[in-house]
């Protein structure tokens, strides 16, 4: 039983370990974009518009 509650404590710390790194990379993204003027760090969303190309 000691051998399965080291290994959950062990996962749980790897859980945590890898939501700071998934914050720091978010943050680190949202930084990014900040400072080259866009708002929203997800990227722009295409309209249908500039899909297709004027007919003659």
């Amino acid at each position: 039983m000691f051998a399965y509650e080291l290994h959950r404590t062990a996962h749980a710390e790897l859980v945590r370990e890898a939501a700071a790194q998934r914050l720091g990379r978010e943050a680190a993204r949202a930084a990014k974009a900040a400072r080259a003027g866009h708002r929203e760090p997800e990227g722009r969303v295409s309209t249908g518009k500039d899909r297709y190309a004027q007919v003659a």
